[in-house]
């Protein structure tokens, strides 16, 4: 059995198809599937049990001989989301109990964290930073960092375990998310409605106006690293999830028009204020630690994904 939480989310549905891709059909899918449009994410996959995320604590308990592998990837992913209390209990105290399980029952097991933690990136974006030094941004990066954190001053640690910090993720499968999901996502949605794309305006002098750069990665890399580390685990600790490339929104909303196969046609408009002194400007995985224990795979080019995410899945309404 390998549990899944968070299944019915956007990563955790499309690691689900990465597994039944390789005959990995016991999946213990764990979430509180209250969401229709959400759960559209897990319609067409090979699933053993759908568990409640509040009873998850005691369905270990009870199961633990047969799981194999714990995949905790549920959390309260808003930025926007400033009751600390709340996320302190579903990213925070919710991992650590899962943690606990994964140490008494000697289970192996890789949790999301977040490039959130990283702040401004005042200290880089290095998986090797002491997360005590991290400056993060908002109450959802407090939450991610505290956790990792606690678990790297762990004595008691699962024989394996990874924390995985997803830079900016795009791809299948993130229908439901409304604002918070991709800029490829509603780039398109964008432009398909507007012919046309409105970029927040630059308010730093060392960038023009769409240079603004991400670390963006295709969620399709992203649950390939995470079935690679189900097959090699060895070397736990903390590592970059990204393509260890940054990007600018230009080049990414290039591709969108490319993809679709439109002109360009962009405008700026300025970035507001409550959100404009906490602006990211540049994000770039340093990904030495994780290509240094043998991570085997290149990671798509961003014009490559966006072009495979609008063609096979966007253009259609598909799910991954």
């Amino acid at each position: 059995m390998i549990i899944v939480t968070g299944a019915a989310g956007f990563i955790a549905s499309a690691l689900i198809s990465e597994l039944n891709k390789h005959n990995f059909n016991d999946i213990i899918a764990v979430d509180l599937f209250d969401n229709k449009l959400k759960n559209k994410n897990l319609s067409s996959k090979k699933i053993n049990q759908h568990i409640s995320r509040n009873n998850l604590n005691q369905w270990i308990k009870e199961n633990h001989i047969e799981i194999e592998f714990v995949f905790h990837l549920g959390a309260r992913t808003d930025t926007a989301e400033f009751n600390r209390q709340l996320l302190s209990e579903l990213n925070t105290e919710y991992s650590k109990m899962i943690w606990k399980n994964c140490v008494a029952y000697q289970i192996p097991m890789i949790y999301a964290s977040s490039a959130a933690t990283y702040g401004l990136g005042e200290f880089g974006y290095d998986d090797q930073t002491d997360p005590n030094k991290l400056i993060p941004l908002n109450p959802y990066g407090d939450s991610k960092n505290e956790f990792d954190r606690w678990a790297l001053n762990q004595k008691e640690q699962p024989f394996f375990w990874a924390g995985l910090k997803f830079f900016n993720v795009y791809g299948p499968n993130e229908y439901h998310k409304d604002r918070m999901a991709s800029v490829v996502y509603h780039a398109f949605n964008q432009i398909s409605r507007n012919n046309e794309m409105k970029l927040f305006r630059s308010h730093h002098i060392d960038y023009k106006d769409g240079e603004q750069m991400r670390d963006f990665i295709y969620v399709k890399d992203v649950v390939q690293v995470m079935y690679w580390f189900m097959h090699h685990r060895k070397n736990p600790g903390i590592y970059n999830l990204g393509s260890g490339n940054a990007r600018s929104f230009l080049d990414l909303t290039s591709a969108v028009f490319d993809a679709i196969k439109q002109p360009i046609n962009l405008s700026f408009i300025d970035t507001p204020e409550d959100i404009r002194d906490k602006y990211q400007y540049f994000t770039e995985a340093k990904m030495t630690k994780l290509l240094s224990i043998g991570y085997p795979y290149t990671f798509t080019a961003l014009e490559e994904g966006i072009d495979d995410y609008i063609k096979n899945y966007l253009i259609n309404s598909r799910y991954y």
